[in-house]
């Protein structure tokens, strides 16, 4: 198991070591971008990229059984219909 373990953390790493910054902002994209895009998704890659931030409760859903809550609680602002014009105006624009 942990040989698996291993060589894919090896084949990670060398593959977002040969990813290219390609990034609008030349200080984006790359590993961070390759990071988010894998954990977060293709929006918030895409966000990063653009310059934004990524928000304390996205890196929160990354640690187990505490990340059942905080899916809970963005799943609320989901049906309570919340925009990104609204997590701007209580977060800030750099995240949203």
């Amino acid at each position: 198991m942990m040989k698996k373990i291993a060589i894919a953390l090896v084949a990670v790493t060398m593959l977002a070591g040969s990813l290219p910054a390609t990034a609008a902002n030349p200080q984006r994209g790359g590993f961070m971008g390759f990071l988010a895009g894998c954990l977060f998704g293709v929006r918030t890659a895409a966000d990063y990229n653009d310059g934004k931030q990524i928000h304390w409760r996205e890196w929160v859903m990354l640690v187990p059984f505490v990340n059942v809550a905080f899916a809970v609680w963005n799943g609320i602002d989901g049906a309570g219909g919340w925009t990104t014009k609204d997590f701007a105006t209580q977060y800030g624009s750099q995240y949203y």
